[in-house]
């Protein structure tokens, strides 16, 4: 799963029953979460289910998955569950049968075959042709309103980053704050260790962070957070460079609006226009799609249009020598203050900047929350061309392995979240859920001579010691 869909379905995983019922009204949301929350399987399941009138005997569906496949089809089962798709039907005197929840069955229907008056996917409407605006213009307005945020909190680590064509506004600042993203100090912002991290992610997680922070805080704002995620789902579903009427949208989606423009998800040419425009940031909410490009596939791109050279052109722009020499061929003010993050500055010239990566820039990135992976990663990601010709390994090893142990220097222990299991009766009590564990790839750590095991998750093990037969059954 992507780290974006991670991210919006941590949350989604949060919320009650109820919530779903009211989501899943709406054909728009029925179809994202079908899109981009479910893995392959998982939507053969749900189209296998979705035209079947009665519920399918659980001995049935399974057998329609190979028995190597275990993992893969608990998971798929257990995701379905947790997003309130898929329901056990216990009928007294027959054998457990599967079915999908009335509200998401109707409506995925309804959005695969169209008809009815919900209006869930917007509502198209036409503009004169002096008021058009284009698609490389969308992308350039999302363009500098995202920077404008990443400048931001990047300028808050001491550079110059504000563009005067850019207004942040305060609710923007103050939604950093909350996330932990930036921290206000003497009435200045300034980057915390979650930024730092923040920063490095592909844009579309970046947008969901941001608009998980601004769904929690939705009810304090006096919104409805089913209207809010119901439009973010709806924003998904919407045609880049198609203008879309305001006037079906209910209060609360009404006053989004202005949130979102300046995030540069949406761009409304004027607050007292009847319509207007998704950017790409919003069409690709829900899709796999990159979102102005990304900051981990190439942050030149990403922060340049997106027009159809704008891949090859911006593929790659840093030299790393064996020395830990740096030598980047850009002018963006927010390319150098990244790499500034985790590199010392030496020499800027107009079109190239010289950095040197040494322990104490390191250092001090891993103590901000930056990782050496991510380090790498962004080195290789952004290496200029030239270096991909040379070798096998796009960064020189040497320099590669010292980030790594520059890292290892401060750390002696690594934490792991998850949940202990203990107390089992019998050792055959322990042995069954742990190596369940260990087959769905969820086992960190066990001791069968005290009978405990340790996993990152716990849904799946408490499912299967639910549905385990009972002792003398």
């Amino acid at each position: 799963m992507a780290t974006s869909s991670l991210r919006s379905f941590e949350y989604l995983e949060s919320l009650p029953g109820t919530v779903f019922n009211k989501l899943y009204k709406q054909p728009s949301t029925a179809l994202a979460i079908f899109r981009r929350m479910l893995p392959h399987l998982a939507k053969s399941f749900v189209m296998a289910l979705l035209y079947i009138s009665h519920p399918l005997p659980v001995t049935e569906l399974e057998s329609w998955v190979r028995s190597d496949s275990r993992r893969e089809r608990d998971y798929a089962l257990n995701l379905l569950e947790r997003l309130h798709v898929l329901t056990i039907a216990a009928i007294p005197g027959q054998p457990r049968a599967y079915s999908l929840t009335n509200p998401f069955a109707a409506s995925l229907r309804l959005a695969l075959t169209g008809g009815g008056d919900h209006k869930s996917f917007g509502v198209p409407c036409s503009t004169s042709r002096k008021d058009v605006v284009t698609i490389s213009k969308l992308d350039e307005l999302a363009r500098k309103q995202w920077e404008g945020v990443l400048g931001y909190m990047v300028g808050s680590a001491g550079i110059d980053l504000a563009d005067a064509d850019v207004k942040l506004s305060q609710g923007v600042k103050t939604l950093l704050q909350f996330g932990g993203l930036v921290d206000a100090k003497k009435g200045k912002g300034s980057i915390t260790q979650d930024g730092f991290a923040f920063i490095l992610q592909e844009v579309n997680a970046q947008v969901w962070t941001l608009l998980i922070l601004y769904l929690e805080n939705a009810e304090q704002l006096g919104m409805e957070s089913v209207d809010v995620l119901s439009f973010l789902f709806m924003l998904g579903s919407l045609e880049l460079g198609q203008a879309y009427s305001k006037t079906n949208l209910s209060r609360t989606q009404t006053l989004m609006l202005a949130d979102l423009g300046d995030l540069g998800i949406i761009h409304s040419p004027s607050p007292k226009s009847t319509y207007f425009y998704p950017t790409r940031l919003g069409t690709t909410l829900t899709s796999d799609a990159g979102a102005l490009r990304n900051v981990s596939v190439g942050f030149e791109s990403a922060l340049h249009s997106s027009g159809p050279h704008s891949a090859d052109s911006g593929s790659g722009f840093i030299v790393v020598e064996t020395n830990y020499r740096l030598y980047a061929y850009t002018s963006s003010l927010l390319q150098i203050a990244i790499l500034q993050l985790f590199a010392r500055l030496g020499t800027r010239y107009p079109n190239m900047v010289s950095f040197k990566v040494t322990r104490e820039s390191v250092r001090r990135a891993v103590s901000m929350g930056i990782t050496s992976e991510q380090i790498i990663s962004f080195l290789s990601t952004h290496a200029h061309p030239q270096m991909r010709l040379k070798n096998d390994s796009v960064l020189p090893t040497t320099v590669v392995d010292q980030i790594r142990l520059w890292q290892i220097e401060g750390e002696r222990m690594k934490a792991t979240t998850g949940f202990l299991f203990r107390d089992f009766v019998s050792a055959a009590e322990y042995e069954a859920p742990c190596q369940y564990a260990e087959e769905i790839g969820v086992l960190v750590w066990k001791n069968e001579a005290r009978r405990m095991f340790f996993v990152t998750r716990h849904e799946q093990i408490a499912s299967f010691l639910k549905n385990r037969p009972k002792k003398g059954a």
